[in-house]
């Protein structure tokens, strides 16, 4: 439905003044939209879980509510990164409990402290490669970034001369949030809810890996020399897909202006720009998520 609206409501190009963007980053109104947002996503998880289990449904009917679950879970996550960037803490710990439904929590680590470190470098495993398709890259960014959130808090602690095994690490306190919701539903639903939770948590994942695959395909940063040293090159607007697509960008706070957003990682969505420069993408990530499951059509379009 999503990608119809995209092609009915079309493109929106437009770009907030520079004088203005301060006092729009400072309204309000826009981050309590992701706020209330928590609210509804448990609210409807919770009434979902109970459905499955208690509402005399066929097996058909169950597996399809969890993946409505796991859709809306996928809106989570889209949630959380947009409140895990903040400089706040009480926004990056309300990113956390967005993630706890889905069991993603390390995502919030190996994102703002590895992928915007390494995007569009065979070092990032959020970055898609080209000629890669998903179901070869799935594995590989939901394993890699496993990895990578880890040793980003186990370096942490290093430094500090402290085991990594502690209520701190990042990591351990986010899989605990989900472990307790977990457990909590299944004491109250039955351990009938366990393959339902992690049905509508695969969806989830899987929703936000589609989205990092296109956000990046194929884009390589090159090496540079500079003051005698080799390194990646600066990140810039063509290292990353963009789309200016209204309804998605709606949908999903802005997530698609991605090269702004890779440029300010701190600035609010609703400010975020457009740069004529950006590679830009045939259509919004919704129509592209579905060309993505299927490789041949998206090898043909990219």
């Amino acid at each position: 439905i999503v990608p119809v609206i995209d092609a009915v409501t079309g493109l929106d190009r437009s770009n907030p003044p520079d004088d203005v963007i301060a006092a729009l980053e400072a309204d309000r109104y826009y981050r309590w939209l992701t706020f209330l947002f928590l609210p509804l996503q448990y609210a409807g998880f919770l009434l979902g879980m109970w459905f499955i289990v208690r509402g005399d449904l066929g097996v058909v009917d169950q597996v399809g509510l969890a993946v409505t679950l796991g859709f809306i879970g996928g809106l989570g996550i889209n949630t959380a990164h947009e409140l895990g960037h903040k400089k706040e803490s009480h926004e990056r710990w309300l990113a956390k409990v967005a993630l706890a439904q889905s069991g993603y929590g390390h995502f919030h680590i190996e994102h703002n402290r590895g992928h915007h470190v390494r995007v569009a470098t065979p070092e990032d495993p959020a970055s898609s490669r080209m000629g890669e398709s998903f179901y070869a890259f799935w594995p590989r960014t939901v394993l890699g970034s496993l990895r990578s959130a880890w040793g980003l808090e186990q370096r942490r602690y290093a430094r500090r001369n402290q085991r990594p095994f502690r209520w701190g690490n990042d990591v351990l306190n986010s899989w605990l949030m989900t472990a307790a919701l977990w457990a909590g539903i299944v004491i109250w639903l039955g351990w009938q809810a366990l393959p339902f939770l992690i049905v509508q948590a695969v969806v989830a994942i899987t929703l936000l890996e589609a989205v990092n695959y296109l956000e990046h395909y194929g884009m390589l940063r090159a090496r540079v020399v500079s003051g005698g040293r080799e390194r990646y090159e600066q990140v810039r607007p063509s290292h990353s897909w963009n789309s200016n697509n209204l309804a998605t960008n709606v949908l999903l706070y802005h997530l698609q202006r991605h090269s702004d957003h890779h440029a300010q990682p701190t600035r609010r969505y609703q400010a975020l720009r457009d740069y004529e420069e950006s590679p830009a993408l045939p259509t919004g990530y919704a129509g592209m998520i579905l060309l993505a499951l299927v490789p041949p059509l998206w090898f043909r379009v990219m």
